[in-house]
């Protein structure tokens, strides 16, 4: 039970990394996190051991009492997210050009726009950040296979590979707990954040 897991979050309740049971409650008790129910109490350690544990499996004994498991732990004092490769996948690609179709510049919801080749593949174009753009479906329809030139159209602005920082790079299968799904979109997570393939 100790080495099952725990998502933690920044101050800004964004998921920045998931710890096991043992490291959490090591930060629980030091006063560098609080944990989070899924009303979005905050509790330390003293108060959430307070909690009753009766009516919960996932429990751990202390010397005179049990304490619940925290799923969901929350740092007292980081507010950023670490930094790490940014995963070439739709919604950062989305992210990266603001729900715009970057040939007519309408902005649409994602339903409304998919991702385009600016130099097809059917011409030798990657599937890369330097290559992929995304466009509305008119566009799209109206470009074909063919270079944005050869379809009387021009590009907003070129595409390149964004330098922020991704949200976080955790796979749809590793959301284990139900406790932390508040903190994930679930619909949309597996289809947004597959990375891509580059060439």
């Amino acid at each position: 039970m100790l080495t099952s897991h725990v998502l933690v979050l920044n101050r800004a309740f964004m998921p920045i990394h998931v710890t096991t049971v043992r490291r959490a409650f090591v930060m629980l008790y030091q006063g560098l996190a609080k944990v989070v129910d899924q009303q979005f109490e905050t509790f330390d350690f003293q108060s959430w051991s307070d909690l009753s544990a009766a009516t919960h499996s996932d429990v751990i004994g202390l010397v005179d009492r049990l304490v619940r498991i925290p799923r969901v732990i929350l740092l007292t004092a980081y507010n950023r997210v670490p930094r790490r490769h940014v995963r070439f996948s739709r919604y950062n690609i989305y992210l990266r050009d603001a729900n715009t179709c970057q040939f007519c510049g309408k902005h649409l919801p994602r339903s409304e726009l998919n991702l385009d080749h600016v130099v097809p593949r059917s011409q030798g174009g990657k599937t890369s950040w330097e290559n992929v753009v995304t466009s509305c479906i008119p566009c799209n329809r109206r470009k074909g296979g063919s270079l944005p030139a050869q379809a009387g159209m021009h590009l907003i602005r070129h595409p390149t590979r964004p330098h922020w920082t991704p949200f976080m790079d955790i796979s749809l299968k590793e959301i284990r707990y139900d406790a932390w799904k508040p903190f994930f979109n679930i619909v949309d997570f597996s289809y947004w954040n597959l990375e891509l393939k580059e060439e």
